[in-house]
């Protein structure tokens, strides 16, 4: 399989490395051999028809802070590459964006169009756009496949999706952004906001644009992608009712803390959609600390069951691309 990689962070860099070190092994299972013919950052790109080094792919990274000096010769445009290298799957994993979700959304629409498979890991484009993606996705005759946005590397959408099959999901709550639980845990345990948003910074657990955690809006584009997939609703960003954890103060979650509940941001699909601080019970399975995401499905015959695990990482969300891309390959040999 040929694969464009859209972005060249943390998580391409992980998935850079995952490849190298499982190329054996998924040709032998799987019977599949990936290629990252063409990848870019902000930068500049590098393309090889035949496959690009990988490993070498990762060290000029590393050392020049991107990858156009892979190849000095050629001066390269995403979308140029993305229109003029034959690749069968687009990988996008720029920063999302929940403005206009571009860079992504460009990048992911012209894949489409141009007949690419598409995994993306990039929240923006599904967090503005899901139904039309989706609709573009079976216009052009395309795989799409996303389970790297909710969850990192916990099966999130394959469990609901899959393991919970036959089943009619009638609501669902969950901590979706590892971020702002931790700040709450160490709350819980005396911090101060202040104190417990600086500590969360120095780990690097924060965003760039700490409002992305902060103010719900992760956790948002995580909910619209949750009730689009697995409850079948065509809702975007705007239809979330939206409450970040910037007011909850030391003195609110000791108040919890004497009736045995602990404050988290919950997203809750029921008869609303909203992502808001709310108190959970300290014996609730929901109930995780620190960076852990968590997410209970309440089915109609089989009851609630919770999925617990962590919420992102490099390694985490590379090893969801690799399920998805495995995924896409099992479609295309079922067509």
């Amino acid at each position: 399989m040929r694969i464009i990689v859209c972005g060249f962070g943390t998580v391409a860099q992980s998935l850079a490395k995952l490849l190298v070190s499982r190329s054996d092994d998924l040709y032998a299972k799987y019977g599949i051999m990936p290629r990252i013919v063409g990848a870019f950052d902000t930068h500049g790109g590098a393309v090889d028809q035949s496959g690009l080094d990988l490993s070498r792919l990762v060290d000029v990274k590393k050392k020049y802070g991107s990858i156009k000096n892979y190849d000095k010769s050629k001066k390269l445009d995403g979308l140029d590459i993305i229109k003029n290298i034959d690749a069968d799957v687009l990988i996008e994993t720029t920063a999302s964006n929940y403005k206009d979700a571009e860079p992504g959304m460009s990048h992911i629409t012209n894949a489409m169009k141009l007949g690419m498979h598409v995994i993306s890991v990039n929240k923006g484009p599904l967090a503005i756009a899901f139904p039309s993606l989706m609709e573009l996705a079976v216009y052009n005759q395309v795989q799409f496949r996303f389970s790297g946005t909710v969850g990192g590397g916990t099966p999130i959408l394959n469990y609901a999706k899959s393991s919970l099959q036959g089943e009619q999901i009638t609501s669902f709550a969950g901590i979706l952004n590892g971020t702002t639980n931790y700040i709450l845990t160490n709350m819980a345990r005396g911090m101060s906001f202040s104190q417990a948003l600086k500590d969360a910074k120095s780990r690097g657990y924060v965003e760039a644009d700490e409002s992305l955690d902060l103010d719900g809006f992760d956790a948002a584009a995580k909910l619209v992608i949750l009730a689009n997939w697995i409850m079948g609703m065509k809702v975007t960003m705007p239809d979330i009712k939206r409450t970040g954890i910037r007011k909850v103060t030391l003195d609110d979650v000791k108040k919890a803390a004497k009736k045995k509940m602990a404050i988290k941001l919950i997203a809750s699909c029921n008869k609303d959609l909203e992502v808001s601080p709310k108190e959970i019970p300290l014996e609730d399975p929901l109930c995780v600390n620190g960076t852990l995401n968590a997410i209970s499905f309440t089915s109609e015959h089989s009851g609630t069951q919770t999925i617990i695990g962590k919420g992102a990482g490099g390694t985490e969300t590379a090893s969801a691309i690799l399920r998805d891309l495995l995924d896409i390959r099992k479609e295309i040999l079922r067509a």
